[in-house]
C-alpha cells in the first residue's frame, strides 16, 4: 500500500482536457516556449521537466467525458455527464475507482485544478467526502473561480467590474498606458487599484443613476488612469468596462488587441474599429499550437497509445453546460469548498494567480476567498501565491520556477 501522495489533476474549460497542466507544470514533460512564454516555430518540442511535481507526489491525469480521448460508453446518453453535477459525479467515481483499484486509500491524496478545473476541485472536495467518506490532504486551485458571480458581465450584476479593475490596470502597466504617475512599481499602483475598487468604485456603482454627475465625473477620470482608455470611451461604458471590450480598446490606437488568458500577449485583428477581438491571441497564437502538437505526439510515440479518435484539448462540443442544479443563481462552490474545511480542518488550500489573468482574475479570487466565512483557524489553511504572467502562468519561465518553488511548499505543508 503506496504512503506517497497522490494528487488528482485535471484542467477546466469546461471543455479542456488536462494537456494543459500535464505538459505545462505537473507532469514529467514540458513544452518548450521563450522565456517569456511566446510560441516557437513549430513543429513544436517538449523537453523532460526539471519542474515537475513528481518529486513530491504521484499524478492522476484525469480528462472528463467529451475532453482529450475520453467519450461516453456506447448506449449512454454523453448529455448526462454534460454539467455542473454530472460532471462532479463521473469525475468523482473516477477517483473512487482509482483509489481503489491502486490500493490509494492510506494515501494522502490532492487535487489540484486550474480554471473550471478549480471549480470541479472545490466541488470534489465536498462530494467525496461527503459520499464516500474521502478526505483530501490539499486543493491547489490554479487560476480559480469559485463564485460565479464574479465574473458574469450582465446586466443588473456590477460584481465583476471592481474585481477585473486591477487586472485592466495590470496590463495597462504592462503596455505602458496607465497615467504616468501609475507607470513605476505595479505591485504599489494595484494596492492603490484594489481600494480604489473596493471602495470608491463600488461605491459609485451601487448608486446607480443616483450618482451626482461631480462624482461621476472623478470616477471616470479614476478609471481612464488605472486603464490608459479615454474618458469618453469609459463614459459611454456609464462606467462599466466589459472584458471583451477591453481587449479590444485598450491597444486599439496601435492597431493591435490584448489577450485575455494573458494580457502580455498581443493580436492584429481585420477591422480596428469593431467591437470585440477576432481571436485571443493568447490562446490561439501562443500555446494552442504547441499543447496540440505535443500532448499527440507524446501519448501516440512515447506512450505507445494509440487511438484515432482526435484528442480533444479545447473544444465546445461539452456546450451547452449544464448549471441546472443552480437555477436562477451563480454557481459558488465556495461554500461547498468552506463546508470541506469545517469537516476535516486539516485541509489546505493554495491559490495561485496571474497578474495578467483576465479570465480568472486574481482580485476576484480574493474577493472569494474573503467571502466565504471562514474562521481565523480556518483562514490560516489558505494560501495566495501570485505571478506576473497570465492563466496559464507556467508558460512564463520565472513564474514556471516559482510555481514549483509554492507547490513544494504547498505539499510540505499539508504533510507536516
Amino acid at each position: 500500500m503506496s504512503k506517497r501522495p497522490v494528487t488528482y489533476t485535471f484542467n477546466g474549460g469546461p471543455g479542456s482536457a488536462s494537456v494543459w497542466l500535464h505538459m505545462g507544470c505537473i507532469g514529467p514533460k514540458r513544452i518548450l516556449m521563450s522565456d517569456k512564454g511566446e510560441s516557437l516555430a513549430p513543429p513544436y518540442k517538449y523537453v523532460n521537466s526539471e519542474y515537475s511535481w513528481l518529486d513530491k507526489t504521484d499524478l492522476v491525469f484525469i480528462d472528463p467525458v467529451n475532453t482529450g480521448y475520453s467519450r461516453a460508453a456506447q448506449g449512454e446518453d454523453e448529455k448526462q455527464f454534460l454539467g455542473y453535477t454530472g460532471d462532479i459525479e463521473s469525475v468523482g467515481e473516477f477517483i473512487r475507482l482509482y483509489t481503489v483499484k491502486y490500493g490509494r486509500w492510506a494515501s494522502p491524496k490532492f487535487l489540484a485544478g486550474e480554471s473550471y478545473g478549480t471549480t470541479r476541485a472545490a466541488g470534489l472536495s465536498g462530494y467525496l467526502q461527503d459520499k464516500f467518506n474521502m478526505y483530501i490532504n490539499g486543493v491547489a486551485l490554479i487560476s480559480s473561480i469559485l463564485n460565479f458571480q464574479t465574473a458574469r458581465f450582465e446586466k443588473g450584476n456590477d460584481l465583476p467590474y471592481p474585481l477585473f479593475l486591477p487586472t485592466y490596470t495590470a496590463m495597462a502597466w504592462y503596455h505602458k498606458k496607465v497615467a504616468p504617475e501609475y507607470q513605476g512599481d505595479l505591485l504599489k499602483t494595484l494596492r492603490e487599484v484594489e481600494n480604489f475598487a473596493l471602495n470608491d468604485y463600488t461605491l459609485a456603482l451601487t448608486k446607480g443613476d443616483m450618482l451626482p454627475e461631480m462624482e461621476k465625473n472623478r470616477i471616470i477620470e479614476k478609471l481612464s488612469k488605472f486603464t490608459g482608455l479615454s474618458q469618453a470611451y469609459i463614459r459611454n461604458t456609464d462606467m462599466r468596462i466589459e472584458i471583451s471590450r477591453f481587449v479590444k480598446e485598450l491597444l486599439r490606437t496601435e492597431g493591435k488587441t490584448a489577450g485575455r488568458l494573458d494580457g502580455r500577449f498581443t493580436g492584429t485583428d481585420f477591422d480596428n474599429a469593431g467591437e470585440r477581438n477576432e481571436f485571443d491571441p493568447s490562446l490561439d497564437a501562443t500555446i494552442s499550437g504547441p499543447y496540440s502538437a505535443s500532448i499527440n505526439h507524446y501519448l501516440r510515440q512515447e506512450l505507445k497509445y494509440e487511438n484515432d479518435l482526435p484528442y480533444l484539448v479545447l473544444t465546445g462540443r461539452v456546450q451547452p453546460w449544464s448549471y441546472n442544479n443552480v437555477q436562477n443563481q451563480y454557481l459558488n462552490v465556495a461554500e461547498t469548498l468552506r463546508q470541506a474545511m469545517a469537516k476535516n480542518p486539516y485541509l489546505k488550500v493554495w491559490v495561485g494567480a496571474g497578474y495578467y489573468d483576465l479570465a480568472t482574475p486574481y482580485f476576484a479570487a480574493e474577493y472569494t476567498v474573503a467571502h466565504m466565512g471562514l474562521k481565523p483557524e480556518q483562514r490560516k489553511n489558505v494560501n495566495f501565491t501570485y505571478f506576473e504572467a497570465g492563466h496559464m502562468m507556467y508558460i512564463h519561465k520565472e513564474s514556471l520556477i516559482k510555481l514549483k518553488k509554492d507547490a513544494d511548499k504547498f505539499y510540505d505543508e499539508a504533510l507536516k
